[in-house]
């Protein structure tokens, strides 16, 4: 497989830990956002939405979409699994990761930071308030909605999580993790999280989170 990716993107973040926690050889072939390789014609032509990642799979098929990869190699690569077994567990387990994927990240990826200094002349220290009002936001949901579900596995008689759904990597930490790395690249407030730090850290003693970090990356700049 070929995963076309940036090191500091974090939906590429996910699919590198998706394919480490399952121990899934790969090509790194970079692709450098902020000097616009993504819209070159030889990347551009085929992939749609000129973003990263985008897998080529085995037998030659491009797949776009971080959420989508993710879900096609637990598909086709069953073990170890990112999605739990039971319908109820998967719901959460997905939601959680939406929570992250499609409310806070659509807010404050680099095409949006862009648009805000560009073309509407917003102010660095504006722009950057406006990243970590988002993103804090969304990890106080987040942080409640792990509440949330650790009530509801000890009302089932299960062990409180020590990821984010239970001691397996999950499609959630595949997203929770980059997130607060690119948080904490912008100085968010990470303090009074203490269930959202404990899974990342949790996540991050694991070698496949270690293998996966943008400073692991070929591309990697400091």
């Amino acid at each position: 497989m070929k995963l076309y990716n940036y090191f500091r993107s974090s939906a590429s973040f996910r699919v590198r830990i998706a394919l480490e926690v399952k121990g899934l050889p790969y090509d790194y072939l970079p692709v450098h956002l902020v000097k616009a390789e993504h819209l070159a014609p030889g990347y551009a032509d085929r992939v749609g939405d000129t973003l990263v990642p985008a897998l080529q799979t085995d037998d030659g098929h491009l797949l776009t979409q971080s959420m989508a990869i993710i879900e096609y190699l637990d598909e086709t690569h069953r073990e170890p699994a990112l999605l739990p077994g039971d319908a109820l567990a998967r719901a959460r387990v997905r939601a959680l990761a939406q929570m992250v994927a499609c409310e806070i990240h659509p807010l404050n990826n680099l095409r949006v930071l862009k648009y805000l200094k560009h073309q509407l002349q917003v102010e660095d220290a504006a722009k950057d308030a406006w990243y970590r009002h988002w993103v804090r936001k969304g990890l106080e949901a987040f942080e409640r909605q792990l509440g949330l579900l650790d009530g509801e596995r000890q009302a089932a008689g299960l062990a409180p999580s020590r990821l984010c759904w239970g001691d397996m990597p999950t499609l959630a930490d595949c997203c929770l993790v980059p997130q607060i790395f690119n948080g904490r690249r912008f100085h968010v407030d990470m303090d009074g999280l203490p269930r959202t730090m404990a899974a990342f850290d949790a996540c991050m003693a694991l070698p496949a989170f270690q293998r996966a970090q943008p400073s692991a990356c070929p591309d990697h700049e400091a």
